[in-house]
């Protein structure tokens, strides 16, 4: 079963529908359960040191180059391919760090949202955070460009230009601010519409449709300016309101839309892809610059190749989406190049460029993403 990939901060049951917890309590239980973790492994080390002097000696000659044993908290999110590519990275990091380096995973948003991880992470209540972009841009003004519509045609472009290019690569590295360590970018992937009586193959069919979105000014301006009616309601409420036809019809990423459900009631999934939403990857910068020069080199070899994984696992899971979708008996259509750019056109009508660069702490960052863009598109 494909597990969803989250809009912001849900927890789902064993059906992939979405529930609602108390994110305090959650917290609150969660660090106990990392602290008792870490506690566990100082006991351990403590007890180690009170070996045999022989043991010992085997030990110090190994710390020497490779540093001291330490456990490494992750905070995740439910995407199923972000939870591959992280026990991919505990067994990468553990290999390349000779086993100094080990990982306390706790996927499925059990540290809290989003923004709860990401502030943990500035504060050493955990180690790694993984979380979305749109979540905390709030807070990291610059991560406002990723909202823009229609900025990148392609998950190639986004991989060798919006991660891999010179305005990608600062943004990353601006997680600095916070007290982080920018790692990498993962995919959370393409949004793209679904409809219960309509389907849209044109910008003329979504005239008046009554679409729900996320509460973005970015957004909203995007899907006015298409002629659709924009409607941000909770996301918990949204399968009830298609159900009900309170909503025409959504847009998400594929893996929230088959994870939850969705094509039970809408019977059209038009693959718009109108905006790539990223997973941020960061570490406590004060834990990573403790660790030595061996450990950090084994994050870096580990997180890039976790990083890969990670792109083909989301790729994965997007095709058993479109098949969930097609066996349910939702129509799944693909937009040509054409059609794309029409999108495309309408939305830039909507001039959320500037309205991301109003936000953005270095609105150049922007220009520097288009310049590069249009290089790499000739």
């Amino acid at each position: 079963m494909v597990i969803i990939d989250e809009e912001v901060d849900l927890l789902y049951n064993d059906k992939g529908k979405c529930t609602e917890k108390n994110q305090k309590g959650e917290i609150t239980l969660m660090k106990k359960k990392a602290l008792a973790v870490l506690m566990a492994a100082a006991m351990v080390a403590s007890m180690t040191a009170c070996g045999g002097s022989s043991d010992k000696a085997a030990d110090s000659s190994a710390a020497a180059g490779d540093g001291e044993a330490v456990e490494l908290v992750v905070g995740g999110v439910t995407s199923s391919s972000a939870k591959d590519a992280v026990t991919y990275f505990g067994e990468k990091v553990n290999e390349y760090s000779n086993g100094t380096i080990t990982i306390a995973d706790f996927p499925d948003n059990q540290l809290g949202n989003d923004e709860q991880r990401f502030e943990m992470a500035q504060n050493g209540e955990c180690d790694i955070s993984i979380g979305s972009t749109s979540s905390v841009s709030a807070s990291y003004h610059d991560l406002y460009l990723y909202d823009v519509y229609y900025m990148f045609l392609s998950k190639q472009e986004v991989y060798d230009v919006g991660f891999g290019g010179e305005a990608g690569q600062k943004i990353l590295e601006g997680f600095d601010q916070f007290g982080l360590k920018g790692l990498a970018m993962w995919e959370n992937g393409f949004r793209n519409v679904t409809t219960n009586n309509t389907p849209v193959n044109t910008v003329a069919d979504l005239k008046g449709l009554k679409l729900r979105t996320m509460e973005n000014s970015i957004h909203l301006a995007a899907w006015k300016a298409m002629g659709a009616n924009p409607t941000p309601m909770a996301f918990s409420e949204l399968y009830t309101a298609m159900q009900q036809g309170t909503v025409d019809g959504e847009e998400n990423p594929l893996g929230i839309i088959t994870g939850n459900g969705f094509e039970e009631v809408e019977k059209y999934c038009t693959l718009t892809e109108h905006v790539y939403t990223p997973y941020y990857v960061v570490m406590n910068a004060d834990k990573y610059n403790s660790l030595s020069a061996d450990q950090q080199a084994a994050i870096e070899k580990a997180m890039a190749e976790a990083t890969t994984y990670q792109y083909e696992q989301s790729n994965k899971y997007e095709e058993e989406s479109i098949d969930t979708m097609e066996a349910a008996g939702c129509t799944v259509t693909a937009l040509d190049e054409a059609a794309k750019l029409e999108f495309k056109a309408a939305a830039d009508s909507g001039d959320g460029l500037s309205l991301a660069k109003e936000q953005m702490d270095n609105p150049d960052l922007a220009d520097k993403m288009v310049e590069e863009l249009e290089a790499y598109r000739k």
